[in-house]
């Protein structure tokens, strides 16, 4: 049985047809995919899901946030399950393989494992977690973050989208909310499969990312108040123009960034003038901010030189600048066991691979507070993703699958 272990590999065609099937469920005129949590589309592919892990032999529960887990029994029940997973939900104008690669392939992982007669020693959970995106509500990665004890079911169920739906409507709408605790499937490891979204592995030309660790990240809620006054008749040097400081909060996030670069980014991701008119100069003006770092004193740094130019601005200007951190995710730091796993995985497989920091946030950012985790990249075409044009190719895919089901192996342990 370990000979046939230490040679198995999954379906790669098998991978890639179920990620264009589900590709379905939202698809998009330009070939993308637009699957909002605990939306329509939502629904459609968490049922196509359960019948999937259903049909694979595994125990399908959902949680009171509506993640749901399939377990394959282990030999050794009294073990806790190795997880592997992602999500399923995707962004506005989203493509085929965020999310969905990772939780496709651990689907992929067991199927291969029934296909081989593979029993092992402890028992396996695919998990698709509700929300990583963050696009309909806020928090992103908001249901892993609650299985890690950083929210309250209450405080995410009591959360509500921009048409003022709350989480709870929201899953009982689709008829996901379900009667598990948040917290009540315990996980003895956590391994996430995802492609990179960004353009290193691509440009370096490997197959395989063994994450070592995720930045941290700052989300901010911003408001600029300055005064609306006739865009024709106000003198410039009276006017109290929000947008004009708007611009230079803009331009301050960059320089900020770059000052504490390479390893800061930061940027304006939104912005909403209140009762906008061509020709009133804008007097309130929402906006939002994301900065992110693998370093925490960086992260720190950077938060004291946006907050002291948001102050030299507002005075120089004459408007109020409010901004407030509305979460703060510290920098990662995955499990060294774990991603050594990963690596050994991917050297045995033949793989060309390198260690590289996740710039995104992932839920195994969450799960690596509370048990051992890691992730693994696959590169995607130019390093694009949020996009309808993220792609990857058939042979990574299944790359980045083989290490996940040789890493789960290496955790889980084989039976004989």
């Amino acid at each position: 049985m370990a000979k046939t272990a230490s040679n198995l590999q999954i379906d790669s065609v098998r991978l890639w047809d179920t990620i264009h099937e589900t590709a379905k469920f939202g698809a998009t005129p330009k070939g993308g995919v637009r699957r909002l949590t605990l939306g329509p589309e939502d629904k459609q592919v968490r049922d196509w899901f359960r019948k999937a892990c259903e049909a694979a032999g595994l125990e399908v529960r959902v949680d009171a946030l509506g993640t749901m887990f399939g377990l394959r029994k282990g030999r050794d029940m009294s073990k806790l399950p190795v997880g592997l997973g992602s999500h399923l939900d995707t962004q506005p104008t989203g493509g085929k393989y965020d999310g969905v690669l990772g939780t496709l392939a651990a689907l992929e992982v067991v199927r291969t494992l029934n296909d081989a007669g593979i029993e092992t020693d402890a028992p396996i959970c695919i998990v698709n977690w509700t929300n990583e995106e963050g696009s309909r509500f806020a928090p992103a990665t908001m249901a892993s973050a609650a299985y890690a004890g950083e929210y309250t079911t209450e405080n995410i169920l009591a959360r509500t989208d921009l048409a003022g739906v709350s989480v709870g409507q929201a899953l009982d709408d689709i008829g996901y909310r379900g009667n598990d605790a948040v917290g009540a499937q315990k996980l003895g490891a956590f391994v996430e499969l995802h492609i990179e979204q960004g353009p290193l592995l691509e440009a370096e030309s490997k197959v395989i990312g063994v994450v070592d660790r995720g930045q941290g990240i700052t989300w901010y809620d911003g408001k600029i108040v300055g005064f609306e006054s006739h865009a024709g008749t106000t003198p410039m040097p009276l006017r109290r123009d929000a947008m004009g400081a708007l611009a230079e909060v803009a331009l301050s996030v960059e320089r900020i960034a770059k000052a504490h670069g390479p390893n800061a980014v930061g940027t304006l991701g939104e912005a909403v003038i209140a009762n906008p008119s061509r020709n009133v100069i804008p007097g309130e003006i929402a906006f939002t901010m994301d900065v992110r770092s693998p370093d925490a004193d960086t992260l720190e740094a950077i938060d004291r030189d946006l907050r002291a130019a948001c102050a030299e601005i507002a005075a120089r200007r004459r408007v109020d600048i409010s901004v407030d951190a509305i979460w703060r995710k510290p920098p990662t730091i995955f499990n060294d066991k774990l991603v050594d796993a990963v690596e050994t995985a991917a050297k045995s497989l033949g793989y060309s691979n390198r260690r590289i920091t996740s710039g995104a946030g992932h839920d195994a950012c969450n799960l690596a507070t509370v048990v051992p985790a890691a992730m693994i990249f696959v590169p995607c075409k130019d390093g694009i993703s949020h996009n309808e044009l993220e792609d990857a190719t058939q042979a990574d895919c299944g790359a980045g699958a083989n290490v996940l089901l040789h890493t789960v192996l290496s955790l889980a342990g084989i039976v004989g």
